[in-house]
């Protein structure tokens, strides 16, 4: 059996990550390590105890004894999905993003190359490189250049990879993927905060003009370019993984109130985010060459499918919002 570290693992991209390798490898077990802060949920990763392959220990990424007590029962691969990345709350206040986005890394790495773990993947955005005109697209090579805490502190945590690889020689790899969607992402991101709102008969705020371009890529996708990097990349490599499919924002929420039998009455325009990156679009001709990777949901019937997710669920997101789930932590573990 190959044993994976899934930190952050009961978040959004993490969980889904956690639920789709055990599905598609048999021969994975999945230890998920969580320091269940807000954006953590026990509940995104129910069920997989039933595989027997699986395994969740809450804790902190810069706590390196409670760690380092995962890595010394032996280790394949450590996914690092563990971050802050909610740009806004970064905005406001850094210094958490700082801590666990750097630190937090810098201690992962330590430890991991200190037992010897064969593969270390680092998982970035392709925030980082900061924003793009209305032509050409992110490149493994296009400079870093954050404009945001959130992505500056994600650019250090690269460089950080970076050097290991450099300095030490240890097998790393990053990637660098452009917006998800998709199951168990928490609502105060833009695609389930607008879906949760008008199930709720709330308006959507749209920053600014809502030009703003992204490119979306379904978590499944993401997730599978992951796996391929993970058993197939080559060691010190960056690999770009995108949806190619741009939209503005405007767009999107156009999309979004259609699917809900809305108009355009609810929407709320307010005072566009400081720092807000204009355009990201990623380049993934090297994932496709190199691995054979390519994105499989096209964004229509992913957004369909998405926003039926959440019909469905509605007692998995009134629990976020309301914080009822966070009191169910403090029950099983005590006060984070």
């Amino acid at each position: 059996m190959k044993r994976i570290l899934v930190t952050g693992a009961a978040g959004f991209i993490g969980s889904n990550f956690a639920r789709r390798a055990l599905r598609q490898h048999e021969d994975w077990q999945v230890c998920a390590f969580d320091a269940l802060t807000y954006a953590g949920n026990l509940s995104n990763l129910e069920g997989l105890d039933d595989t027997g392959r699986f395994e969740f220990v809450r804790g902190d990424i810069c706590d390196e004894g409670a760690a380092n007590a995962v890595f010394e029962s032996g280790l394949w691969a450590v996914v690092n999905f563990a971050a802050e990345s909610h740009v806004d709350r970064s905005i406001h206040g850094a210094a958490d993003f700082v801590r666990t986005n750097v630190l937090g890394t810098q201690v992962l790495l330590d430890l991991a190359r200190r037992h010897e773990v064969p593969r270390f993947l680092q998982i970035s955005t392709d925030e980082v490189y900061g924003s793009l005109g209305p032509e050409g697209k992110f490149t493994e090579d296009t400079p870093l250049a954050p404009n945001s805490p959130y992505s500056a502190s994600k650019a250090g945590a690269d460089m950080l990879a970076r050097s290991y690889y450099e300095t030490h020689g240890f097998p790393i790899l990053i990637t660098r993927c452009s917006n998800n969607y998709g199951p168990y992402q928490f609502p105060e991101k833009v695609i389930p905060l607008f879906v949760t709102n008008l199930l709720e008969g709330q308006t959507v705020p749209l920053y600014g003009d809502g030009m703003n371009i992204r490119d979306w890529i379904h978590v499944y996708d993401h997730c599978d370019a992951l796996m391929a990097v993970l058993e197939r990349g080559e060691p010190g490599r960056v690999y770009n993984i995108g949806g190619d499919h741009e939209l503005t924002n405007l767009e999107l929420t156009h999309r979004i109130i259609a699917e809900l039998g809305k108009d355009e009455s609810v929407i709320e325009r307010v005072k566009d985010r400081l720092g807000h990156d204009r355009r990201y679009a990623i380049d993934g001709t090297r994932i496709k060459d190199e691995l054979g990777w390519s994105p499989r949901i096209d964004f229509a019937s992913g957004l369909t499918e998405t926003v039926q997710w959440y019909r469905q669920n509605e007692s998995w997101w009134r629990a976020i919002k309301t914080g009822e789930y966070l009191e169910y932590y403090k029950l099983q573990y005590g006060a984070a």
